[in-house]
């Protein structure tokens, strides 16, 4: 598989960073503006936060990162140092946060991994593993959550009810189905019948309105050989702890504004699983945002799914909640792009002269 060197670049552009800030501020200053109930004395209110729960917010973040870092290593048997796998990372991350959710970072994330020293098609491999996973993890993890939530898992929010009536449940169970069918359909490729995956795409786009792309299918039917391929004969002890840390780095995530939001209020163990599951629900809607990050997609809906709980915290907690867990993405890869460049491209082509 060729990647197309120049997309990648004009994905990882630090310039980017400006467009999904732009939006976000423009949604939260709108919010501020048009919203007779957000004054400044909304803003006065960050001093009621608890330091001790702003704290184990920010490490329960930096835990996450550091479980990302763990798995991509133990994913590449450890063929990537513990620097290397953070530059890795920040990378992806700033990859996802200046492409809208429903692209993200997969192409990058493969172009990167190969100019580590991974070949493309372990790459390849490596990238898809990370994707079922995490995929697998909103698949069985979402009804189990939203099973102890005892049924308030959708925000109880006038305007939602007036834009989206009962079409957000619809939304969330259809995304839910699409997002099962796939994740399955993915591992089944991947790990049982490669190359029956591969011959079914080739039917399917040789139907005549479908097959101007049967090029582009066969190429990523050879993909999923050459990853399943690198992927066989793997031991249990090889998938333990690239399972665990998927389970560890998407329960921080969450856990994150857990944390946050008993910064404000006290929460009971009910309280703390609903907020965890009307996440699980939230996340489904930022995965179908168009713009870069769920930029202005966040900030709008986290009022509607949280408001419940935070009252005249609302506004705050949600500035701080994207300054906690989406913009330091976009500052760090700014700054470790270029390094990262000039590790990659300049030190190593100067080290071969």
């Amino acid at each position: 598989m060729k990647l197309d060197n120049k997309k990648i670049f004009e994905t990882l552009n630090p310039n980017k960073v400006w467009v999904p800030i732009l939006i976000g501020l423009g949604i939260v200053f709108g919010m501020f503006y048009f919203d007779p109930n957000l004054t400044s004395e909304n803003l006065k209110v960050i001093v009621d936060a608890s330091p001790l729960y702003i704290l184990l917010a920010v490490l329960v973040i930096f835990f996450r990162d550091l479980g990302y870092v763990y798995r991509i290593r133990e994913i590449t048997d450890r063929k990537l140092t513990w620097v290397r796998a953070i530059y890795v990372i920040i990378l992806w991350e700033f990859a996802s946060a200046v492409t809208p959710s429903v692209v993200g970072g997969t192409a990058v994330a493969m172009f990167i991994l190969n100019k580590e020293g991974i070949k493309m098609g372990k790459a390849i491999a490596f990238v898809m593993v990370t994707a079922i996973l995490d995929n697998l993890f909103f698949v069985i993890g979402a009804p189990i959550i939203l099973y102890f939530a005892k049924g308030s898992i959708f925000p109880d929010s006038k305007l939602l009810e007036s834009q989206l009536g009962d079409s957000l449940q619809a939304i969330f169970w259809l995304s839910y189905g699409l997002y099962a069918g796939y994740s399955l359909v993915m591992a089944a490729a991947l790990f049982y019948r490669p190359r029956v995956f591969k011959w079914l795409l080739i039917k399917l786009f040789s139907i005549k309105f479908l097959r101007k792309w049967k090029h582009d299918a066969q190429e990523y039917g050879n993909q999923i050989i050459e990853a399943s391929r690198q992927l066989a004969g793997k031991s249990f002890r090889y998938w333990l702890p690239i399972v665990g840390a998927t389970i560890f780095i998407w329960s921080s995530r969450y856990l994150m504004l857990n944390a946050l939001i008993s910064a404000f209020v006290p929460l009971d163990l009910l309280d703390h699983v609903i907020v965890f599951a009307r996440q699980v629900i939230m996340w489904i809607v930022m995965m179908i945002s168009p713009t870069p990050g769920s930029s202005g997609t966040a900030e709008f809906f986290y009022g509607q799914f949280f408001a419940q709980f935070l009252g005249q915290y609302t506004f705050v907690t949600s500035i701080l909640w994207r300054l906690l867990s989406y913009y330091p993405y976009l500052i760090l890869g700014a700054i470790f792009l270029p390094r990262w460049i000039r590790q990659v491209f300049f030190k190593r082509k100067n080290s071969e002269n």
